[in-house]
């Protein structure tokens, strides 16, 4: 059991784990071991509340298909396992950000003071300028 907070766990057997080759270089380990984690957990079929699966389905992430299924590939370690704890904790993170509401935000005017002195500003960097003009006689 994965937990995401309180009162929402994820089963493991809903999360399905292939080991692939890494990527990159890394000498002989790299071309003969699977250490790389392809994570795959579809969103629809999963026991999520349904306010998590609507949230994930809108993503706009590349992580995420069409079909609705999420595929994290974790390779940054030499070992399988902790590649396999690496996807799981992206994995939570993705699913804990869908839960955090972004407050709208509201338009604020500028006060009668910051305006009075952004135009005093304004005009006395217009008279320096002036001053710097050519003299005509």
């Amino acid at each position: 059991m994965i937990k995401i907070s309180h009162n929402v766990w994820l089963a493991s057997s809903e999360l399905a784990f292939s080991a692939v080759r890494a990527q990159g270089a890394g000498g002989q380990n790299v071309n003969k071991v699977s250490s790389a984690i392809h994570l795959r957990f579809d969103i629809k079929a999963s026991s999520l509340p349904e306010f998590y699966k609507t949230r994930l389905l809108e993503l706009k992430d590349k992580r995420i298909t069409k079909d609705g299924i999420i595929v994290i590939k974790a390779q940054e370690f030499r070992e399988q396992n902790l590649n396999r704890e690496a996807a799981v904790e992206r994995l939570v993170e993705l699913i804990k950000s869908v839960t955090i509401v972004k407050r709208k935000r509201v338009a604020t005017k500028p006060t009668k003071g910051s305006q009075k002195r952004r135009l005093e500003s304004k005009t006395k960097r217009s008279k320096t300028k002036s001053l710097r003009a050519k003299v005509d006689f």
